[in-house]
């Protein structure tokens, strides 16, 4: 059995208000001819299809038009699903029936029964190999929210109930498959050891608590396919555990590594292979300084021209990084007109200045660092010492980050 890994990717993300659905169309029509080509059995969409709980109509059509279009490629191409912490899981298992009828299944929420017992079977997939023979079952684990895997029965521990939930379908599936069928997991979470991205990955983790450890997925699993983390990685290195990170770069700070999705063999319940196919990037992303505004500029001026016969939607974005002695209120006046000509898009300007620190003892050759440069829990202790003139306590960093997910949840209501 072959089955492609994929996730994150964060249909209608915007790169500081720049939509990028040129980017994410020319990744699905390369998808559409590396199914064709290599002809998997499965896809699997490891979470954070959308960007958004409520995602713009365009972005939602890519997704649909590329199920169509793979379904009418491969008839018998199986696609399976999960929602992410940006999607909105009942928006993302709205047209699942529909879906159905395309070999797709979507699941965005887990369920208990009347019982207190989950819902296992919902989560359990059958994935029919070349010959229409169950190959092997998936076990789809969608982002889980505290409502979800917290309560009378589960207790009040987030992370260990999202563990429980885990136990619980892993051992119906080592139940119901039969020799020589191998157990996919599909997750959508942050695993213990896992490198992040700073400036496009929203925590997971309340507080200090440590993220799932790989252990939870036991050898009965022969492969576990991760979404959230967008840098491709084993976790702790594993072959068999793998984040395959986003199709695209979705900021400046994943432009050093080669995009991909990977392609998995199986023979029977063994994993034979795990292979790399890289993603052409179709729009570069482009990072110029920190340096001085008088070498800036030059830097700027000389940059390609604008060729008038080549392909606007490629002309890669550029974020400008500018050390200054003192303000410069034209700022941007000075580098949009050195860009006068020049085949880039500038999407951001970020300045630095140097001299002397903050007022809170740090280094003085710190730059400024900018509010989007800050987590919500980094804005949260320095404007504690600011306040209070002591680092904050762990509880209360704790009580914050408890605090702030919940507003997220609020805010991610469709």
């Amino acid at each position: 059995m072959r089955l492609f890994h994929t996730s994150d990717w964060h249909l209608g993300q915007n790169l500081h208000g720049q939509e990028r659905d040129f980017e994410h169309a020319s990744f699905l029509n390369w998808l559409l001819a590396r199914l064709k080509e290599r002809q998997p059995d499965v896809l699997l969409i490891a979470g954070d299809i959308f960007d958004t709980v409520n995602p713009p109509v365009k972005s939602q059509e890519r997704l649909y038009d590329f199920i169509v279009s793979a379904h009418e490629q491969q008839p018998l191409l199986t696609i399976v699903m999960i929602a992410g912490n940006h999607d909105s899981g009942s928006r993302i298992e709205l047209p699942a029936p529909l879906m159905r009828r395309l070999r797709t299944h979507a699941l965005g929420r887990v369920l208990w029964l009347d019982d207190g017992t989950l819902d296992v079977e919902r989560l359990l997939l059958p994935l029919p190999d070349a010959k229409g023979e169950i190959g092997a079952w998936c076990l789809a684990l969608p982002f889980l929210r505290p409502a979800e895997v917290t309560g009378a029965t589960l207790g009040d521990d987030y992370l260990r109930g999202i563990g429980r939930v885990h136990e619980l379908l892993i051992e119906a599936a080592n139940l119901k498959r039969q020799p020589g069928q191998a157990l996919i997991a599909i997750s959508h979470a942050h695993m213990a050891g896992g490198s992040v991205s700073e400036d496009s990955e929203r925590s997971l983790i309340i507080g200090n608590a440590e993220a799932l450890p790989a252990s939870l997925f036991g050898p009965s699993i022969t492969y576990v396919a991760l979404g959230h983390l967008h840098k491709p990685q084993r976790v702790n290195g594993e072959e068999r555990i793998r984040y395959s990170g986003s199709p695209i770069p979705l900021s400046f700070s994943e432009i050093g590594y080669q995009h991909q999705i990977l392609e998995i063999d199986c023979d029977g319940e063994q994993l034979r292979s795990v292979e790399t196919l890289l993603i052409p990037r179709a729009v570069n992303l482009q990072r110029i300084g920190p340096a001085p505004l008088a070498e800036l500029l030059l830097q700027l001026k000389d940059l390609p021209d604008i060729d008038l016969l080549a392909d606007v939607d490629r002309q890669p974005w550029l974020e400008v990084r500018v050390r200054l002695d003192e303000p410069q209120p034209d700022l941007r006046n000075q580098i949009e007109e050195a860009l006068q000509g020049k085949a880039v898009r500038l999407v951001r300007i970020g300045a630095e200045y140097a001299g002397k620190g903050s007022n809170d003892g740090g280094d003085s050759d710190e730059g400024l660092i900018e509010l989007d440069q800050l987590s919500p829990q980094e804005l949260f202790s320095r404007a504690w010492l600011d306040n209070y003139g002591s680092e904050v306590d762990e509880q209360t960093l704790s009580d914050f980050a408890t605090l702030l997910q919940e507003v997220q949840l609020e805010s991610e209501q469709p």
